[in-house]
């Protein structure tokens, strides 16, 4: 089965998800996972990105990024190299922090975004490391909900205007949104060539890169 292709463009959005070496960690501690969120706001100004979603977890991580510039391989070259640099340093440790290829699928923003950073978001409760959402840390899911300032790398503003204009009637809808999608159906059975998540229409417009797998 070979590769599927990058797909990039402006104003694309992506779930990002990127593994450890071997299946080991990624973090050793709460220092590391407030690296990689520097890391990320730093990206995010450099090349513009927008993150919507985020959740870190122990060996993984998960992003869901607009690229204003279609530029998501120069983005994730430098926040993968400069968190490995900088992890490598802090530890005293050499080699690989992350294991090969990221994994990228490119969202259809109108119909499955919303979804997607749902699921992002309860990664921790389907790994049954906890059992609601804010209770664990290293996710967006805290602020998007109103429960803690956001990180400078996250923006709320487009997932809560899915809720609403007034921010805390949008706040609570979110959370109700996000705990009824608890056991819920797994969106990435839709996804085409695996690297495309859409409608028809949408998807039909990437067909012949679909052909490829």
């Amino acid at each position: 089965m070979s590769r599927p292709l990058r797909i990039e463009y402006g104003e694309a959005v992506y779930h990002v998800t990127s593994r450890g070496n071997d299946r080991k960690s990624i973090f050793k501690g709460d220092k590391d996972q407030g690296m990689l969120l520097n890391t990320l706001e730093e990206v995010n100004d450099r090349y513009h990105w927008l993150c919507h979603a985020y959740c870190l977890m122990n060996n993984h991580y998960h992003l869901v990024i607009e690229t204003p510039d279609g530029n998501l391989s120069k983005g994730m070259r430098q926040l993968n190299g400069v968190y490995t640099m900088r992890f490598n340093r802090r530890h005293g440790s050499v080699g690989h922090v992350f294991q090969g290829r990221y994994k990228a699928i490119l969202v259809q923003k109108e119909s499955h975004l919303l979804e997607v950073c749902r699921y992002v978001v309860l990664n921790p409760v389907r790994a049954k490391l906890v059992d609601v959402p804010e209770r664990w840390r290293w996710s967006s899911y805290r602020a998007t909900a109103g429960i803690e300032r956001a990180h400078f790398c996250l923006i709320t503003d487009w997932v809560l205007g899915q809720f609403g204009s007034k921010k805390r009637r949008a706040e609570k809808r979110y959370r109700a949104f996000v705990m009824d999608g608890i056991g819920g159906y797994r969106i990435w059975d839709d996804v085409k060539g695996q690297s495309i998540l859409g409608g028809g229409r949408f998807c039909e417009s990437f067909d012949r890169l679909c052909e490829r797998i």
